[in-house]
Formats: C-alpha cells, structure tokens, sequence
C-alpha cells in the first residue's frame, strides 16, 4: 500500500452515476489535487475538464480511450493519460480503485 504523506483531505465525497463511483479530493504540499477514488461493476462514462493521469490502483478495469474503438484491459499499477476536454469510457467486473492527478 502507498501512503501519501502530508495532505488535506476533503470531507464530502464526488459522488457519480447514483453513488457507483465515488472520489475524494486530496490537497498536497506543493499545492496539487488529486482524488482517490472507487468504482463498483458497472460501465461508466467520464469527460475531463483538465488534463489528468489515472492511475488504477486496484483493478482490472477496461478503458476505451479518446479516438479509439478497441478496449484495453488494465490492471492494478497500470496507468493512462487523458487531455482536457474529452470523453473516456471505463468498465469494470469488480470493484476497482484509482489516484487520478490533474496537470
């Protein structure tokens, strides 16, 4: 398990598709967010407002990436980066955690 050290966490919860992902937003140090989220079995859509990098940190999860028509199986440790502005589709079995951070 990876702690991160020396954040301020927020007390309520980003809560999407009638509470079957959640996230909560951490503050770093240096001034940064991310958020650590769960995602239960199902398939979702996301758009992203700003840049970001995913990072599965227990999965498997499937991604189908902007512009691209296969999905790709991910599994825990793995990773991927998305601009701003677009729609990304996300799938999983089971129940899946991530760390997203916003660039």
């Amino acid at each position: 398990m990876q702690l991160i050290e020396k954040v301020n966490v927020a007390t309520k919860a980003n809560l999407y598709f009638d509470g079957r992902v959640s996230s909560r937003s951490i503050f770093l140090a240096d001034g940064s967010r991310q958020t650590l989220g769960v995602m239960l079995p199902g398939e979702y859509r996301f758009d992203t407002s700003q840049a970001e990098l995913m990072h599965i940190t227990s999965g498997p999860v499937e991604v189908r990436l902007p512009g691209e028509t296969d999905w790709r199986v991910l599994q825990e440790g793995d990773s991927f980066e998305l601009a701003a502005g677009v729609e990304f589709d996300i799938r999983c079995q089971g129940i899946a955690e991530y760390l997203c951070s916003y660039r």
